[in-house]
């Protein structure tokens, strides 16, 4: 660690050392900047996008026992809600009186964000065995969790088994839900 350069999470906002004059005030405002307009909208795009799109891949795996119709389904929603995330946040602030920056950079980064979650329980899906694709998800989402739960944690400051609690709830409701609509023919 280097003098003058910011530590912790947007809670703490804590320094190394103060440098000489208004490098402590401004480091803390840059980490708050970068935690605003990137991290945050970083972190809104992963979660929306690994807990929203499990209801559509789910729904059609438990339905249809056809793994490409599973990863078809994944793949349409996680493409279509990147680009309704990545309006939806550019559209939603000017970033002026906020002070969440470039409407364009939130939404990309944003959008991006629900389509790579969207996408990494996807994937699996193009396994053409049914049993071994459905499991191979599973495991990609657990992943996503645990890596959600620790994004949270280093940039927001939250607990991580808190962070990976509240996650997974989400996602056991989501599934539960997606699951049991899939069940019903």
């Amino acid at each position: 660690m280097t003098a003058g350069r910011p530590v912790g999470n947007i809670a703490g906002m804590a320094m190394t050392s103060p440098a000489i004059g208004q490098a402590p005030r401004r480091g803390r405002r840059d980490q708050r900047s970068f935690l605003l307009q990137r991290a945050q909208p970083a972190m809104t795009g992963l979660i929306d996008g690994s807990l929203s799109r499990l209801a559509p891949i789910f729904a059609v795996a438990f339905a249809a026992h056809q793994p490409h119709d599973a990863f078809l389904a994944g793949l349409a929603a996680a493409i279509g809600a990147g680009v309704s995330m990545a309006f939806s946040e550019a559209l939603s602030d000017t970033g002026d009186l906020t002070g969440r920056g470039s409407p364009y950079r939130r939404g990309a980064i944003t959008g991006s964000g629900t389509c790579l979650g969207g996408v990494l329980h996807t994937l699996p899906f193009l396994i053409p065995q049914y049993r071994a694709a459905v499991l191979l998800a599973l495991a990609a989402m657990a992943f996503e969790l645990l890596t959600l739960a620790w994004i949270r944690r280093r940039f927001s400051g939250a607990g991580f088994l808190r962070s990976f609690i509240c996650i997974t709830l989400g996602g056991a409701i989501i599934a539960t839900i997606s699951a049991a609509r899939g069940a019903v023919r």
